[in-house]
């Protein structure tokens, strides 16, 4: 068990920027980790493996893309029990990210909004990282990378952008996940559509079968949706993926939706939404993707995960693993052993 109880940190932490909150608590874990001041957060992991996307997972409780984006504390933030953890996203050139401030925390309502725009450091810099992590691999831990287009790729060029990255991440992952479905950067979510995805998808599933062939060994690839989709999108969608032959699916990436913060602090400002606001939205887009796509084809549920209850939650609708993110800044380290144990099989 952490020696540091996350309530005490909390209110230092909240009472910062949230951003350089995040910034801060990233440089210290990426500081300390793999060494003996590690023991401050460190917990044990829950045993619950499972077999998912041919990969076997620890545990079922994963940390989700966005807070590592450049990957510097895979084994510090994988000290917290968790099964897998996935980092990025990264864009094949380094980018600032939007303008500040890009981030803002609604703790009325358990949530965040952030328009962070993929500020990442770059491929080189990203995979260098990655290289450098040992521990948590070393542990039976799997690594998630994320890949993403820059900003000032247009958007019909966006599948070079994402081969990049593909080619780039392949040799150092368990898994890949394209994400499609950031609201922070421009028309990004325009990929979604029926042949723009079917375009994109099999330029990536025909490059990554070659890249399996010259270097012998198989990475599945998920795609990565976002909540705001409507039944027909979320088929069309569910098509795709196995028309094109692509491993999984993670559901969901944050919501342009504000009905539920309605009237708090910060709630018109724009960006993704985050938190205990995106749960239903993401459990009903879970549910859809499994009866479109049926038994076995793997799914992973995010969004909106801040207890056990959150998590079993997930694979009642349909998932297979589950990830968090906002719920790990709300109810820190904890978390994760207590979702992991309310999935556990007993």
């Amino acid at each position: 068990m952490s020696l540091i109880p996350y309530a005490l940190a909390r209110p230092f932490l909240f009472g910062l920027d949230p951003e350089q909150a995040h910034e801060l608590t990233l440089g210290s874990i990426a500081k300390l980790q793999n060494t003996p001041a590690q023991c401050l957060w460190t917990q044990r992991r829950v045993a619950d493996p499972v077999t998912v996307a041919g990969l076997r997972f620890p545990n079922r409780i994963g940390l989700a893309a966005g807070l590592d984006k450049n990957g510097r504390c895979v084994d510090g933030l994988g000290a917290m029990g968790f099964g897998f953890i996935e980092v990025g996203t990264v864009t094949p050139k380094a980018q600032p990210g939007n303008d500040k401030p890009r981030m803002f925390r609604l703790p009325q309502a358990d949530a965040l909004i952030n328009r962070l725009g993929f500020n990442n450091e770059g491929l080189g810099s990203f995979i260098a990282n990655v290289k450098r992590a040992h521990s948590f691999r070393l542990a039976g831990g799997l690594l998630g990378l994320n890949i993403g287009k820059n900003a000032v790729t247009p958007i019909e060029n966006a599948v070079d952008d994402y081969l990049l990255g593909l080619e780039g991440v392949y040799p150092h992952a368990d898994y890949i996940t394209v994400n499609i479905s950031s609201p922070n950067t421009k028309n990004l979510r325009a990929l979604q559509s029926d042949e723009a995805l079917d375009a994109l998808l099999s330029a990536l599933q025909a490059r990554k079968l070659q890249l399996q062939s010259a270097q012998g060994r198989v990475v599945p690839m998920f795609v990565k949706i976002a909540p705001d989709l409507d039944e027909a999108q979320v088929g069309v969608i569910a098509q795709t993926l196995k028309n094109n032959g692509i491993d999984g699916v993670i559901a969901t990436n944050t919501t342009v939706a504000r009905d539920a913060v309605k009237g708090l602090p910060h709630a018109d400002e724009t960006g993704g939404l985050s938190g205990r606001p995106v749960f239903e939205a993401s459990n009903r887009v879970i549910r859809l993707l499994r009866e479109a796509l049926g038994a076995g084809y793997p799914i992973i549920g995010v969004g909106g995960v801040l207890s056990g209850q959150d998590a079993r939650a997930k694979l009642q609708a349909g998932a297979d693993l589950v990830q968090i993110y906002t719920g790990l800044i709300y109810k820190g380290a904890a978390l994760v052993s207590e979702c992991a144990q309310a999935v556990a099989r007993r």
